[in-house]
């Protein structure tokens, strides 16, 4: 079940860098996350496509299993795949700590956290930019995590949709509303020039492909995001 908010701590949890490495040089994939590392991320993001519920495929299981080999950070799947149930507990087994799946796939919220959370996973409830937040809400304490997407799921390197901000807003007010402490994660299109408008519309965990691995230094830019996050307040 999602933490609820302490008396001693603030309303929101505390903001993360997730780079995507969707945008990774796959040639030397082991020294790209050895360097987001270095710079300072958080976890690391991990976009898995099937070429059925978006039009695309990317990376799976193997691949999973051989980014935990080289690092120990967290390692948070993205599945943007069609029947997730039938794949959740391998990604864990391969070493992902958190999982989101899509709702417009889950007809079933709290029976797939509470499956995501017996294999010790993180459980996470993604959102589509044409689908309502509401979808998902009334089942926000079962979740660790909610995750708004920014742009249309499938392929990296498109444009944020500024709508995404309103729905950002939304879930915050809500969850600050039912006391509820859970990560707000916005994915697709964050670079160092909008990473302030989504933090002041209520996320906190901050997906970025090519705005981090687009960049000659990482660790540079990591510390410019860190710096704009630090300097930017919600504006709910």
């Amino acid at each position: 079940m999602a933490g609820r908010i302490d008396e001693n701590s603030g309303p929101d949890p505390a903001d993360k860098l997730a780079p995507s490495i969707l945008a990774a040089d796959f040639a030397r994939l082991g020294d790209e996350i050895r360097a987001v590392e270095a710079a300072g991320a958080d976890l690391i993001h991990f976009d898995v496509m099937d070429g059925h519920f978006v039009p695309n495929l990317s990376i799976g299981i193997p691949v999973m299993a051989s980014v935990r080999k080289i690092t120990r950070l967290p390692l948070d799947a993205h599945l943007m795949i069609s029947e997730p149930e039938r794949y959740v507990e391998a990604f864990v087994k391969a070493g992902a700590n958190s999982i989101s799946v899509h709702c417009e796939v889950c007809p079933d919220i709290p029976a797939m956290a509470k499956k995501i959370h017996a294999l010790g996973a993180r459980a996470s409830i993604g959102i589509k930019p044409e689908t309502d937040a509401d979808r998902v809400l009334p089942f926000a304490e079962h979740l660790d995590m909610i995750l708004v997407m920014s742009v249309h799921p499938g392929f990296g390197g498109q444009a944020f949709i500024p709508s995404a901000l309103e729905k950002l807003r939304h879930i915050r007010r809500e969850l600050r509303r039912r006391g509820l402490k859970l990560d707000v994660e916005i994915d697709g299109g964050i670079k160092l020039d909008n990473i302030a408008d989504a933090k002041a519309a209520g996320a906190n965990v901050f997906v970025s492909g090519s705005g981090i691995f687009g960049k000659p230094d990482y660790k540079k830019i990591a510390d410019e995001m860190r710096d704009t996050l630090r300097r930017t307040s919600p504006n709910l």
